[in-house]
């Protein structure tokens, strides 16, 4: 992600850099070169607001799934854990019921 991220805002920069000397060097009077890189600036901001913009979106859409892989891999892990606890009292009633077994026979 930070790889794109980089590559998009290097494309965009060389993009304005390259507007920019480009207007810079045209034949156009003062008036209508400053308009041009106002203009050149602006498509720039706008570029550079829409790349932030689905950065961002694409930045939630990791993060919900994230969060909703970590919720079901918790709901998974108390579920095995709830199992678990019943398959151990289990266990352990069968084993108090063969000790207390063993008393009465030790007790008559």
């Amino acid at each position: 992600m930070s790889n794109n991220s980089n590559t998009i805002a290097a494309i965009i920069a060389g993009a304005a850099v390259g507007a920019a000397i480009g207007i810079l060097f045209a034949p156009d009077k003062g008036s209508k070169t400053r308009a041009k890189i106002k203009e050149g600036i602006d498509d720039a901001k706008h570029n550079l607001q829409d790349s932030f913009q689905a950065s961002s979106e694409v930045l939630r859409e990791k993060f919900t799934g994230a969060t909703q892989n970590l919720d079901g891999t918790l709901n998974d892990l108390l579920s095995n854990v709830s199992h678990k606890t019943e398959e151990v009292i289990t266990f352990l009633e069968s084993k108090l019921a063969d000790l207390k077994a063993q008393n009465a026979k030790l007790q008559k």
